[in-house]
C-alpha cells in the first residue's frame, strides 16, 4: 500500500512539474554572425539574411521575424524572393537551391522549406557547366533564371524545380552571333549577372564576366541586342525607363549604355572613374534612381583608388553637388534601397547596408544623410561582450529616466521611423519590463530592452573619460576633413579596438530600487554611479584598498593600475560615477556584490575580498585569501609579455625539475594517496543512502592554484552568532572550497554619517573536497531565499521568516550543501553525477510561476554544467526537478556567457554578437509571434494533416489558396483560442 501512495504522489508531482517547468530556446537576439547573402521583398517589405553557418533570417516590422536553418552545413551565397508571393528562394555554396514558405498554421507565419533542387548537366560534362553563379526570379513568379560558371543560362520552373530545357540559354548560342572581331568572345567566362528589362519582362539582360552582355528574348528565343564591353564585368543595372544600362567594372569604372541604338554598340553612352586616373578597385555594385525634383541618385560600393584607400570598405552616395563616401569599418556584403511610396516607386528614401558586422541603415530624405537607429539586429559586439548582468520587473521611473539618458546620446539619429514594417506582430505587449546590461571590452555597459522579442538598446554608458587611457576621446582618425577627397564618413558603430584593455568590464550590479549602479573592471577598479537627469562636472574621489594586507613573499608581475583623473570630469546625463575603489594589486575583479539599503559595496579579487562604504566613501575591511602556494595569483591576465625564447627557458626547466623532483617525491606521494583514497573510501561508505547517480567527490589539494580566488558575495540579514538576534552579514566563497562569514556593524541611521562600519570575522567554513564555492544563498524560515535589498520596503516581497531557524545554502562546482544557521551544521546535500564529470558553470534563484494556477509558484536553483546542461532543483529539499541540454559542451564561451533571469529565462552567447535566449518556466516564454500575408492573397490556409517536413521532396502543391472571408475566421478563431488560453503573451500554457 505505501508504494502505490507512492507512486500517485509522484504522478501528481509530475503533473505539477509539467505545469511550473518547460524547456524552450525561444529567440535569438543580436546580429547574425557571419551574414554571408541579403536580399529584401519590396511586396513584402521584409528583410532576407543568410550566413555562413547554412542559417537564414527575415525581419520586418519590429517582432516580426523567422528563421530557418538548411540541413546542410554550407554557406548561403545568395537569397532571392519570389515576386508577390510568400516564397523565396536560397543558394548554397553547394550549388544546391532551396525553396522556403511562410505558412501561415494557427494564425501566425511560420518559414518552412518546402522543396530543393541541384542542377544537372549532360554526362561527362565539367561542374562549371552547371555551377550557379546567379539567379534571377522572373516578374512572373513562375520561372527562376540561373546563370552558370560555365556562361549557360538555365531556366527552372517554380515551384516545382523542374528544368525547362527547351528554354535554356547555351554559351554557344550566344558566341554565334558575337562579332568577329570582338576579341573576349571565345571566352565569355562565367554568367555575372541577370537582370529583367524593366518594361519588358519577356527580355533579360545577360553580363559575362569578360565585360559582354547580351538583351536577350526569352519568347523568340534569340539574342536582340549585343553590348561589347572591354572591362571585367562586376554588377549592372537596368534604369527605370528601360532604355539605359549601367555596368560596373574591375577597374574602378561605370559605363551608361543606350538600349535604343543597333543590334551591336561597343561603346558606351558614357564612361566615368569616380575617383580619378589612379589605379583603383572594382566597383561591385551600382544602383540609379531618378527623383521627382531633380538628379538622380547614384550609389555604388567600392572604386577606392587602389593605393592609397584601397583597404577601405565604402560605399558611395552622389545626388547633385552633394558627394559622400560612407566608411564602413567591416567588410561590404550586400546593400538595397528602399523607395517611397505604396508600390515602391517613388524618390529614394533609405540605403540599407549590411556589412560583415552590423546592419546600417541611412536616411536619404533627410539632409546630411544620417543614420537610422536599427530597432534589431543591432551589433551587441561593437565592442567584445564581456560580461552580462539581467534585472526583471524594472519600476516605470527608473526605465524612463533610462530612457530620457538613452534620447540625449541618440540626437545624430535620423527622427525617421524604421523604414521596414512588414507582416503584423501579434505578440502582446510584455507584462514586465527587463534590462540586459552588457559589459564591454572599452569599458562601456550598454542597456538593452529585453522585455520582448527585440532587443533594442536604450543607453550607454563610458567609464573610460574617468581614468586617463592612451586614445584621446577627442580624435576621430576615421572623420574626413573638409575638402579632403575622397570624401570619407565614417558610419556604423561597431570599434573592436579598446584604447586600453584595463578598462575591460567584468562585473555589473544594477540596484533597480535605489538607481545605484556598480560596474568593476579588469585592473582592479570598482566605480558606482548613480542615476542623474542632468549633466554634471566633477572630480571621482578615489579610496585604494590593499588586499594583500601586509603578506611578505608576494610580488605583482602583471599590470599596473589605471591612472584616474585628478581635474574635474564632465559627466551627461545619464549614470555618473560618485565613487571609484582601487584594488592592490589590480587584479581582475571577481566577483562583486551591493547592498543600497546599507550603502556598501563587496568586492572580489584573487588576492582576497572587501567592503567598502560608498555613503562615507571608506574602506570598512579587507581579507587577504592567498595560500603560499599562489603564485600564479600575482602574475594577472595582461601580463603574458615575455619573450617566447625566455618562456621556452623556463618551461624545460620547470620540466628537468619535475623529472628529479618525481623520482624523490614517488614514494611520499604514493602513501598520501592511498591514505586520501581510504578516507574518501569510509566518507562514501557514510553516503551509501544517497542516490546511486550521485557520485564521490575527488579531494582537492590545497596546493592548487588560485585557491584564494574569490568566486561569489553575498550580502544577507541572518542568525550569524545565536539564533534570537538577526545580524548583517557579508559572505564570501572561494576557489579553494572556503566560505569566510564577516559580521557587519551598521550604526543608527541619524549617526550613518558619522559613525563608521565595521566588520569582523564570525565564522569559516572549509568543504572537504575544497571545490570551488560558485554560489551562497540563505532561506528563511519557510524555506524561501532572502528578498533582495529594498524589496520589503518598496512592498514587493514578503518580509522573511525570522522566527523559525535560517539555513545557508553553499554551492559548490560539484555539491549542493545545506547547513543550519547559526550552528553550520550539515541538513542535506546533493552531489553531481560523475558519468560525464559535471561541474557547476553557473547557478542562479528563480520563481517558477504554474501554467495553471496563477498564484502558485515555487522557488528553484537553476544551473548550467559544464557539460552544457541545465538543471533545476528544488529548493529548500534540494531535489533534482528537470534536467535539459541546452548548449554544446565544447561551447566554453557559450557556458561562461550564461546569465539567468529572475523568472526561469536566461541567455547565452552563441556567437559574439548573438544571444539565444532560453526558458525553463512553462508560464514565461518570449517568443515571435507574427504573420505575413501575401501582397495579392490575404494569406494560405494549409490543411496541417499534409504539412510535410524538412526534405521529403513537398514542392507546396498541396497548398489551398483561401479567399479572404475564409482567412480571416481562421485566423480569427486562432487568436481567440490564444486568448483564452494565455494569461498574457509571455504565458505558455502546459502540455
Amino acid at each position: 500500500m505505501k508504494r502505490f501512495r507512492r507512486h500517485g504522489h509522484d504522478s501528481q508531482r509530475d503533473k505539477l512539474k509539467q505545469e511550473l517547468y518547460q524547456f524552450n530556446k525561444s529567440v535569438e537576439h543580436g546580429f547574425p554572425h557571419q551574414p554571408s547573402a541579403l536580399a529584401y521583398s519590396p511586396d513584402l517589405d521584409l528583410l532576407a539574411i543568410g550566413t555562413r553557418s547554412g542559417a537564414i533570417k527575415l525581419y520586418g516590422a519590429p517582432g516580426v521575424e523567422f528563421m530557418g536553418l538548411h540541413d546542410e552545413n554550407a554557406t548561403v551565397t545568395q537569397v532571392h524572393f519570389l515576386p508577390h508571393q510568400l516564397e523565396l528562394v536560397t543558394l548554397l555554396d553547394d550549388n544546391s537551391l532551396h525553396m522556403w514558405t511562410l505558412r501561415a498554421h494557427q494564425g501566425v507565419s511560420e518559414l518552412l522549406e518546402v522543396g530543393r533542387f541541384t542542377l544537372t548537366g549532360p554526362p561527362g560534362a565539367p561542374p562549371s557547366v552547371t555551377r550557379v553563379t546567379t539567379v534571377l526570379a522572373h516578374s512572373s513568379g513562375e520561372l527562376l533564371l540561373l546563370g552558370t560558371e560555365g556562361g549557360h543560362v538555365f531556366v527552372v520552373e517554380v515551384p516545382g524545380f523542374r528544368e525547362l530545357e527547351e528554354r535554356n540559354i547555351s554559351v554557344e548560342d550566344i558566341q554565334a552571333r558575337i562579332p568577329e572581331e570582338y576579341v573576349p568572345r571565345r571566352n565569355l567566362e562565367c554568367v555575372e549577372a541577370l537582370h529583367e528589362k524593366p518594361l519588358n519582362p519577356n527580355q533579360v539582360l545577360i553580363g559575362y564576366g569578360r565585360g559582354l552582355m547580351v538583351l536577350w528574348d526569352l519568347e523568340r528565343q534569340c539574342a536582340i541586342q549585343h553590348f561589347l564591353g572591354t572591362q571585367q564585368l562586376e554588377s549592372v543595372w537596368w534604369m527605370e525607363d528601360g532604355e539605359h544600362i549601367l555596368s560596373s567594372h574591375s577597374d574602378g569604372s561605370y559605363c551608361c549604355w543606350l538600349t535604343t541604338g543597333g543590334d551591336v554598340q561597343s561603346e558606351p553612352e558614357k564612361q566615368d572613374t569616380p575617383y580619378g586616373s589612379f589605379p583603383c578597385k572594382a566597383i561591385s555594385k551600382v544602383l540609379q534612381f531618378p527623383t521627382k525634383q531633380g538628379p538622380p541618385f547614384l550609389i555604388f560600393s567600392g572604386g577606392m583608388p587602389r593605393a592609397s584607400y584601397g583597404d577601405r570598405h565604402c560605399i558611395s552616395v552622389i545626388h547633385s553637388k552633394t558627394h559622400i563616401a560612407l566608411d564602413f569599418t567591416s567588410r561590404i556584403i550586400d546593400f538595397f534601397v528602399i523607395r517611397e511610396g505604396e508600390q515602391h516607386t517613388g524618390d529614394p528614401s533609405a540605403l540599407v547596408v549590411l556589412v560583415e558586422e552590423e546592419l546600417v541603415v541611412v536616411d536619404l530624405l533627410t539632409d546630411g544623410w544620417p543614420v537610422i537607429q536599427t530597432p534589431y539586429l543591432v551589433p551587441l559586439h561593437c565592442s567584445a561582450i564581456t560580461c552580462s548582468h539581467h534585472v526583471s520587473s524594472i519600476p516605470f521611473k527608473l526605465w524612463e529616466r533610462i530612457l530620457a539618458a538613452g534620447d540625449v546620446q541618440n540626437t545624430h539619429y535620423s527622427n525617421k521611423p524604421w523604414p521596414i514594417t512588414g507582416g503584423q506582430n501579434l505578440a502582446r505587449e510584455p507584462p514586465q519590463r527587463d534590462l540586459l546590461l552588457t559589459g564591454h571590452e572599452d569599458g562601456t555597459v550598454r542597456f538593452w530592452d529585453a522585455s520582448g522579442v527585440c532587443l533594442h538598446p536604450m543607453y550607454k554608458l563610458s567609464t573610460a573619460g574617468v581614468f586617463h587611457t592612451d586614445g584621446d576621446p577627442n580624435d576621430n582618425l576615421n572623420q574626413g576633413a573638409e575638402g579632403e577627397w575622397p570624401p570619407f564618413r565614417k558610419v556604423g558603430c561597431f570599434d573592436p579596438y579598446s584604447d586600453d584593455p584595463r578598462l575591460g568590464i567584468q562585473k555589473i550590479h544594477l540596484c533597480k530600487y535605489s538607481g545605484i549602479l556598480t560596474v568593476a573592471g579588469t585592473a582592479g577598479q570598482i566605480l558606482v554611479l548613480e542615476l542623474n537627469d542632468e549633466m554634471a562636472e566633477q572630480v571621482v574621489p578615489a579610496t585604494v584598498v590593499d588586499l594583500l594586507q601586509g603578506q611578505d613573499g608576494f610580488r605583482w608581475k602583471g599590470h599596473t593600475r589605471l591612472d584616474v583623473r585628478e581635474e574635474p570630469v564632465s559627466f551627461p546625463a545619464g549614470f555618473q560615477p560618485f565613487a571609484l575603489v582601487q584594488c592592490q594589486p589590480p587584479a581582475v575583479i571577481t566577483a562583486i556584490a551591493l547592498h543600497s539599503e546599507w550603502k556598501l559595496v563587496a568586492f572580489g579579487t584573487s588576492h582576497g575580498f572587501g567592503v567598502y562604504d560608498y555613503q562615507q566613501k571608506s574602506n570598512v575591511f579587507a581579507r587577504c585569501t592567498l595560500n603560499p602556494s599562489d603564485q600564479l595569483a600575482m602574475e594577472g591576465p595582461l601580463s603574458r609579455v615575455k619573450s617566447i625564447k625566455k618562456s621556452l627557458r623556463q618551461s624545460f626547466r620547470r620540466i628537468r625539475r619535475s623529472r628529479v623532483s618525481m623520482r624523490k617525491h614517488q614514494t611520499a606521494n604514493a602513501a598520501k594517496l592511498q591514505e586520501l583514497n581510504a578516507k574518501l573510501e569510509a566518507e562514501a561508505l557514510q553516503e551509501m543512502e544517497l542516490a546511486p547517480v550521485q557520485r564521490r567527490i575527488e579531494a582537492r589539494s590545497s596546493d592548487d592554484s588560485f585557491t584564494g580566488l574569490v568566486r561569489t558575495l553575498y550580502f544577507a540579514d541572518s542568525f550569524i552568532t545565536d539564533s534570537t538576534h538577526c545580524t548583517p552579514s557579508l559572505w564570501a566563497g572561494t576557489n579553494g572550497g572556503a566560505v569566510f562569514a564577516y559580521m557587519l556593524r551598521l550604526p543608527p541611521v541619524e549617526r550613518r554619517m558619522e559613525d563608521p562600519v565595521t566588520g569582523s570575522q564570525a565564522k569559516e567554513i572549509q568543504l572537504m573536497h575544497r571545490a570551488p564555492v560558485v554560489g551562497l544563498a540563505i532561506l528563511d524560515g519557510r524555506g524561501v531565499p532572502l528578498p533582495e535589498p529594498l524589496e520589503v520596503a518598496h512592498d514587493l516581497a514578503r518580509s522573511p521568516d525570522m522566527l523559525a531557524s535560517h539555513h545557508l545554502l553553499v554551492i559548490s562546482e560539484e555539491q549542493f550543501k545545506l547547513f543550519t544557521l547559526p550552528k553550520v551544521s550539515t541538513k542535506t546535500k546533493l552531489k553531481l553525477t560523475a558519468i560525464d564529470g559535471s561541474r557547476v558553470r553557473r547557478v542562479g534563484v528563480a520563481l517558477f510561476g504554474s501554467s495553471r494556477v496563477e498564484d502558485y509558484g515555487e522557488n528553484g536553483l537553476v544551473v548550467l554544467t559544464n557539460q552544457g546542461e541545465l538543471h533545476v532543483i528544488s529548493l529548500p529539499a534540494i531535489k533534482m526537478q528537470v534536467h535539459h541540454p541546452c548548449i554544446r559542451r565544447e561551447d566554453v564561451s557559450g557556458i561562461a556567457s550564461c546569465v539567468f533571469t529572475k523568472y526561469g529565462q536566461g541567455f547565452y552567447l552563441i556567437s559574439p554578437s548573438e544571444f539565444e535566449r532560453f526558458s525553463l518556466s512553462a508560464r514565461w516564454v518570449v517568443e515571435p509571434r507574427c504573420l505575413v500575408e501575401s501582397p495579392n492573397i490575404p494569406s494560405t490556409v494549409v490543411d496541417p494533416t499534409k504539412t510535410r517536413c524538412l526534405g521529403d521532396g513537398y514542392d507546396g502543391s498541396d497548398i489551398r489558396r483561401g479567399n479572404d472571408n475564409e482567412v480571416l475566421q481562421e485566423i480569427q478563431k486562432s487568436l481567440e483560442g490564444d486568448q483564452m488560453g494565455h494569461a498574457d503573451n509571455n504565458i505558455k500554457p502546459s502540455d
